[in-house]
């Protein structure tokens, strides 16, 4: 987004890029803390350009709720388990998920309204800005 000249949208996306490492430590502190061990194994190289803005947005908000389902599996074999530590260690990033995949539909909503009238998207943008 910064190409674009669009520093709200940048500055949105890498606010949620510090949130999801935050979110990567607490499980990978949480395996730690169980006696675990985190291997880490390569991570394919992520997309970098998209057709358009709403395609962009399209794909964070897939990304949001394929990260649901796989929350979901994780807590559905913890259940079968009956691990209670794991069921409970998931259930925050579960409840967690509903804000992240709510707060992806809203602006891709937003996106959608928003079609190409650049002034509503430069005004979207100023207020993508704001996010702390």
């Amino acid at each position: 987004f910064d190409d674009l000249g669009l520093k709200g949208f940048a500055h949105y996306f890498k606010v949620q890029a510090k949130e999801e490492v935050g979110h990567a430590m607490k499980i990978y502190e949480f395996i730690y803390d169980a006696g675990g061990k985190v291997i880490l194994s390569e991570v394919p190289q992520p997309k970098t350009s998209w057709g358009s803005i709403s395609e962009a947005i399209e794909d964070f908000y897939v990304a949001e709720v394929d990260n649901t389902k796989r929350f979901y599996e994780l807590m559905d074999a913890a259940r079968e388990e009956g691990n209670k530590v794991v069921e409970s260690f998931l259930k925050w990033f579960i409840d967690e998920q509903v804000e992240e995949v709510s707060n992806a539909n809203d602006l891709l909503t937003k996106i959608k309204m928003i079609g190409e009238h650049k002034p509503t998207l430069l005004m979207l943008d100023a207020k993508l800005a704001e996010r702390k």
